[in-house]
């Protein structure tokens, strides 16, 4: 298109119509004109290219908006998940560690349980013993009878301080005594007399034990029946 425009600047043609010397015009002036008539001409289609290309470029960056947003929110959602299971963990290890904990416990306060059961009835046979010496016959007897009698009674005492120092506590529940079902065992039931309370002890047949709150023997008893 240069060529072509110059050729029309050149021509006497367009120097007469416009009334233009040739001294005036020459090749100077066709120079001068042509970058600005270039210039001119290529604005729009430089405007057009430009304008291609931003169209071009936005749904790229739309596309890469999408998938930024969509990968935020999977890591969101797996942040969330990994922070709930991290909480469940702690609470699993903490549930783990309180029964251990329990079970540790346990085992130092109960670890000598089936030892205090075989001990129970060595106190039974001492209490037993001791029961059978009536006081009469204590006070018939010889020097050597009552050393026994004080004997046995020292060691069913000293028995018994060794079973509170350890825990070990003796249920024997007093006559009007309210009947406890997790302490006490009805071995029968009386008819209810006179001035007494349906559901309390009115005897014991045998004592019972209870080792730190746990019971290891109920106490076996009679109750008055219920109205």
């Amino acid at each position: 298109m240069a060529s072509t425009v110059r050729m029309c600047l050149s021509s006497g043609a367009f120097r007469g119509l416009f009334g233009l010397k040739s001294s005036s015009f020459g090749r100077s002036t066709v120079n001068g004109i042509l970058p600005r008539f270039a210039s001119s001409s290529e604005t729009p289609q430089k405007a057009e290219s430009g304008d291609s290309s931003n169209a071009a470029e936005d749904p790229e960056k739309n596309n890469q908006q999408t998938q930024i947003d969509e990968e935020t929110k999977k890591i969101l959602q797996q942040l969330a998940e990994t922070q709930d299971k991290y909480k469940r963990a702690l609470a699993e290890t903490e549930n783990v560690r309180q029964r251990f904990q329990k079970q540790i416990q346990d085992a130092k306060l109960f670890g000598i349980q089936r030892f205090c059961k075989d001990m129970l009835e060595v106190a039974d046979i001492l209490n037993k013993a001791a029961e059978s010496v009536s006081q009469e016959e204590l006070r018939k007897a010889d020097a050597a009878l009552k050393t026994l009698y004080e004997g046995l009674q020292m060691t069913e005492n000293q028995l018994h301080k060794v079973f509170t120092r350890h825990g070990l506590v003796r249920l024997s529940p007093a006559e009007g005594e309210k009947f406890d079902p997790n302490c006490h065992e009805a071995q029968f039931v009386q008819p209810l007399a006179e001035g007494k309370i349906p559901g309390t002890v009115f005897i014991v047949n045998k004592v019972g034990y209870k080792l730190h709150e746990r019971t290891l023997r109920p106490a076996l008893v009679g109750v008055f029946a219920s109205k």
